[in-house]
C-alpha cells in the first residue's frame, strides 16, 4: 500500500496571523481529505453567514464582497430565502422526471416572464457548466452543424465542453487536450488593452472586423452552430464591450443563421442594473444562459430559447437527474420575487454609479489603477506595473490587506490583475461606504511597497 503523504493546499490569499486551534482542526483535515484541486481563495473557516457578512469559525465577521461569486445576491441567508427552502425541504425534496412538480413549472414559466423577448422555453440545471453544456447541445441539434465560436477571455464553466470554450486563462485548460471542438476563437472587444485603448467604437469595428475575417478565412458560416459570449466578461476581467457592439453581433448572427447564445451567469439577475446585462443593448439572444444569482445560494441554473427552437428538439434528447430540484426552484422563486418587490436592479444601477464615481476619482493619479469599470454592482479594478503591463503582485497585496481589515474581495482576469467587486444586491449604504473606505486604504500603495514579477507562462 503506497505510503500517505501530507498534501499542502495552497490557498490564494491567508490572513497573516496564525490560524486559530480550531480553525487549524479543519485547515488540516481538509488537506488530508479533500482533493487539493479544490482551490480556495482564503484560509477562512466559514460557518454561518447573514446578510452582507460571513463569519468564520472564531465569529470573527468579513465584509462579503464576494457573495460566493455573485451567487448570493441577496446576501447570506435571506430570510426569504429559509423560508422558502425550509417550506419546500418539509413538503417535497426531489422527484426528479419520475413526475412533474410544481415548483419547477412555476419557475419556468416566471423565468419565461423575466427574460427577453421572445425566449419562453426554460430547462433547468443544476450549474452554469451544465447549462452551456446544454445550450451548446441544443443549437448543434437544431441547425446540425459543428462548429462553436467562442471569444477570447472567455470563461464559460470547466467541464469539458465548457472548459473548451473558456479562453480566460490557460490554466484551466492545459494538460487537457484533446478538448471537444471544432471550436474558433474570435477576438473580445477588450478597449483597455487593445490597439485602441483610447477609441471604443476602433475597438468594436476592428473586433468585428476580426470575426468576419474568422468566417470568410477559417470556418464556413454554414457550419457554425452557435456563438457564444458572455455580455459582460466575468473571470476574464470584468470586460465591458463598446456600446453598439452586441448588436452588430447579433445581425451577423442572423444573417448567416447561426444560433447566438449569451452566457448571463455571472451578470445576471440584477447584478448590472437591468434584470439581465444583455438588456441594456437591447439585443434579444436565441438562447440565455443563467445561473449563480438565480437561487439566493441554491445551486441552480437554466437556459432558456424560443419555443420554436426548442420544438425541434426530440425528448430526451437531454435530461437531469438532479436539475430543478423543487428546493432549489423554491429558492429561485423567493430570490426573483425579492429582486422585483424591492427593485433591486434600480438598486444595483444607483448604488453602482455611486461606487464607480468614487473609486474613479479614488485612482486618479495613481497609475497602478489602469482602469475602474463596471456596470451596476459588477465592478472590476485593474492594476498595472510601473510599464503598464498587468500586475498580479499588486491585486495580491490589495487582497491581503482587505482581508486582514475584514474584507473580502476576490480577482480575476487573465493575470489575476484585476480586483472584481460583487457585493449582495442587498448590501445596505452603510456596508458599502464601510467597504470603500477599507479598500481605498488598501489600494493607497507607497513606490517600492509592491514587487513586480514577470508573468508566468
Amino acid at each position: 500500500m503506497l505510503e500517505k503523504k501530507k498534501i499542502i493546499k495552497k490557498v490564494m490569499i491567508n490572513p497573516n496571523r496564525v490560524p486559530s486551534e480550531k480553525a487549524q482542526h479543519y485547515l488540516d483535515l481538509d488537506a488530508e481529505y479533500v482533493n487539493p484541486v479544490l482551490d480556495r481563495y482564503t484560509n477562512i473557516v466559514a460557518v454561518k453567514g447573514r446578510g452582507s457578512y460571513i463569519y468564520d469559525i472564531n465569529d470573527d465577521a468579513y465584509l462579503d464582497l464576494g457573495s460566493g461569486i455573485a451567487v448570493n445576491s441577496l446576501g447570506h441567508c435571506h430570510p426569504a430565502v429559509v423560508s422558502a427552502i425550509q417550506e419546500q425541504a418539509a413538503q417535497l425534496i426531489h422527484t426528479s422526471v419520475t413526475t412533474h412538480h410544481t415548483r419547477y413549472i412555476e419557475l419556468a414559466e416566471k423565468l419565461a416572464q423575466i427574460s427577453p423577448g421572445n425566449l419562453d422555453s426554460v430547462f433547468l440545471s443544476n450549474s452554469g457548466s451544465e447549462a452551456v453544456e446544454g445550450a451548446v447541445k441544443l443549437a448543434r441539434y437544431i441547425t446540425g452543424r459543428p462548429a462553436i465560436i467562442n471569444f477570447r477571455g472567455s470563461f464559460h464553466g470547466r467541464t469539458f465542453m465548457s472548459v473548451a470554450l473558456t479562453t480566460s486563462k490557460l490554466y484551466f485548460r492545459e494538460r487537457l487536450e484533446p478538448l471537444p471542438g471544432p471550436i474558433y476563437t474570435a477576438p473580445f472587444p477588450y478597449t483597455y488593452r487593445s490597439i485602441f485603448p483610447n477609441d471604443p467604437a476602433a475597438c468594436a469595428k476592428d473586433s468585428l472586423h476580426q470575426l468576419r475575417l474568422l468566417l470568410h478565412q477559417v470556418v464556413h458560416p454554414s457550419q457554425v452552430a452557435a456563438m457564444i459570449i458572455e455580455p459582460i466578461q466575468g473571470e476574464g476581467g470584468y470586460v465591458i464591450p463598446p456600446p453598439g457592439y452586441l448588436a452588430e453581433l447579433r445581425e451577423i448572427a442572423s444573417s448567416h443563421g447561426i444560433i447566438l447564445i449569451v452566457d448571463e451567469v455571472q451578470s445576471g439577475f440584477c447584478r448590472t442594473g437591468k434584470m439581465f446585462a444583455i438588456e441594456h443593448e437591447n439585443v434579444v439572444p436565441d438562447i440565455i444562459v443563467m445561473a449563480k444569482g438565480i437561487a439566493g445560494g441554491m445551486p441552480l441554473s437554466a437556459f432558456v430559447a424560443a419555443k420554436e427552437l426548442t420544438e425541434q428538439w426530440a425528448a430526451a434528447r437531454h435530461g437531469s437527474t438532479f436539475g430543478g430540484n423543487p428546493v432549489s426552484c423554491a429558492a429561485a422563486l423567493a430570490t426573483i420575487r425579492v429582486m422585483q418587490e424591492e427593485k433591486l436592479d434600480k438598486r444595483a444601477e444607483k448604488l453602482g454609479s455611486k461606487i464607480l464615481d468614487r473609486l474613479r476619482k479614488f485612482a486618479q493619479g495613481r497609475q497602478y489603477i489602469g482602469e475602474v469599470r463596471g456596470r451596476g454592482l459588477m465592478i472590476g479594478i485593474e492594476f498595472n506595473r510601473p510599464d503598464g503591463e498587468p500586475s498580479r503582485p499588486i491585486t495580491k497585496h490589495v487582497m491581503q490587506n482587505c482581508l486582514e481589515n475584514k474584507l473580502l474581495v476576490l480577482n480575476c482576469g487573465e493575470h489575476g490583475h484585476v480586483i472584481r467587486l460583487m457585493p449582495p444586491l442587498t448590501i445596505s449604504d452603510a456596508e458599502a461606504e464601510k467597504a470603500c473606505e477599507i479598500l481605498e486604504k488598501c489600494m493607497d500603495i507607497k513606490e517600492g511597497e509592491v514587487i513586480h514579477e514577470q508573468h508566468s507562462k
